[in-house]
């Protein structure tokens, strides 16, 4: 049973609204190195520079940071189950390009969308292919469907340039008190405790915000995956398995039962709670999936590997 409509357009003014938190947020912390270091021009010029790379970054190709990836290009007749699941996918998501798969030729189960809805693919790993079920990888490519649609990943390029720049810019600052050190022992200036307080907080509140505004778009994007495959159980089982196999690390680092506060070093939220709101969604009775002709139990199968596309492949395809 998918959302409702009106629960999916609360997620998503909830949603904007946290992302518009958090974004503002994410400027107020870059505004503290820049306006130490120079002034409101220095703000001016940290503010510039995001716009800057926001612009630049939006006319950099997705297939460019997949053909350096060592990411190969999967044609349709290699992989035809998995590009008429992504047909019904994209058909129900409203996205009017064709779908491009990628292939990665790695042991970790990863799925990862690059670009938008003008110039966007989805890549993903062999280990992702030869662990999740057809109706589980259903879940996975809806989710990175989701971030497709609503240019997730834009927005969260535009994050990191912030949290980047505000590393840089604290930086120099840090280096500035460094050369006023001499000053400050013969007691020409005093020593700027609240500057260096607020040079050596300012990264770390950048990084935990983007790391929030991660765990946020990632819930949203399960969300609108159910209402694209109506099948919340294919998801929540791939994060079972994803977990399995992924979550053993923290584990062994810190026992069964890791720390509450590694929650907030996460890029993705605690799987049991995503898993908790799917399952909520649906009778757990459930046990087929919505989508027309997929075998909820097969594998998905490729014909043929492609190899990697090489860094030409940007520049030659049109």
């Amino acid at each position: 049973m998918p959302p409702t409509p009106q629960r999916l357009w609360r997620s998503r003014i909830k949603n904007g609204l946290q992302t518009l938190l958090i974004m503002t947020g994410l400027v107020l912390v870059l505004s503290i190195p820049g306006y130490l270091f120079a002034g409101p021009f220095g703000v001016v010029v940290c503010f510039t520079t995001v716009l800057l790379v926001a612009y630049f970054s939006s006319w950099v190709p997705a297939r460019w940071i997949l053909a350096n990836s060592g990411a190969g290009l999967l044609h349709r007749h290699q992989a035809p189950a998995l590009y008429r699941l992504l047909d019904t996918l994209y058909q129900r998501a409203g996205l009017q390009m064709h779908p491009r798969l990628y292939y990665a030729p790695s042991a970790e189960l990863n799925a990862f969308a690059v670009g938008d809805q003008r110039d966007g693919g989805i890549a993903v790993t062999e280990g992702l292919l030869r662990t999740l079920s057809l109706r589980e990888l259903a879940g996975v490519l809806a989710h990175e469907t989701s971030h497709l649609c609503h240019g997730d990943t834009r927005v969260m390029s535009i994050a990191a340039a912030m949290t980047r720049l505000t590393v840089w810019a604290t930086t120099v600052v840090q280096v500035s008190l460094l050369l006023m050190l001499p000053m400050i022992v013969t007691g020409e200036l005093a020593f700027p405790w609240l500057t260096l307080l607020l040079v050596a907080l300012a990264p770390t509140l950048s990084t935990l915000l983007q790391l929030a505004l991660s765990r946020n778009r990632e819930y949203t994007a399960d969300l609108e995956a159910v209402a694209i495959t109506r099948d919340p159980h294919g998801l929540a089982s791939a994060l079972q398995v994803l977990e399995r196999h992924q979550g053993q690390w923290l584990a062994t680092l810190f026992g069964q039962q890791p720390p509450a506060w590694i929650d907030w070093l996460r890029t993705h939220p605690p799987t049991a709670e995503r898993i908790r709101r799917l399952l909520a969604l649906t009778p757990p009775d459930r046990a087929t999936s919505p989508l027309d002709g997929l075998n909820a139990d097969g594998q998905p199968t490729l014909h043929q590997r492609p190899p990697p596309l090489g860094p030409r492949y940007w520049i030659l395809r049109r």
